[in-house]
């Protein structure tokens, strides 16, 4: 399918300060990670894998082509990294996924029949409810 490794090797990270309410500690300190990858320059990928890539993933696209994904759920650098890094691959892996054609099936004839009598018994049923009619 994809080979990971080479993936993760095109993979740039840049390190940035945390937004939202910290102590003296979180000004200082650039734990949110930040992951870009470029779908269009990327060697581990095929030209159909890019193809899809950019159809499924338009809307997370700049205009250049990149993914850009960013993570600042833990305190630790490390940790955001390890998180990103495993949203990049599901998103990656889910995306190329190739859904299996449907084949609509044909109706047995003993399924329409069946139907078929249930409206008959019903529209009967319905009927002998009428007042009947000695004209």
């Amino acid at each position: 399918m994809i080979n990971k490794e080479a993936l993760l090797q095109e993979l740039k990270f840049k390190a940035v300060r945390s937004s939202g309410a910290g102590g003296q500690h979180v000004n200082k300190v650039s734990s949110k990670i930040e992951l870009v990858f470029n779908v269009l320059e990327s060697l581990a990928l095929n030209a159909h894998q890019k193809e899809r890539l950019q159809n499924k993933l338009k809307k997370r696209l700049t205009k250049d082509g990149l993914l850009i994904l960013q993570c600042e759920e833990s305190r630790s650098q490390h940790k955001n990294k390890d998180l990103v890094i495993k949203r990049f691959l599901a998103l990656i892996t889910s995306s190329l996924i190739v859904p299996k054609k449907r084949i609509p099936t044909k109706i047995p004839k003993s399924v329409i029949r069946k139907r078929l009598k249930s409206k008959r018994h019903r529209s009967e049923k319905k009927a002998n409810r009428k007042k009947p009619d000695f004209d």
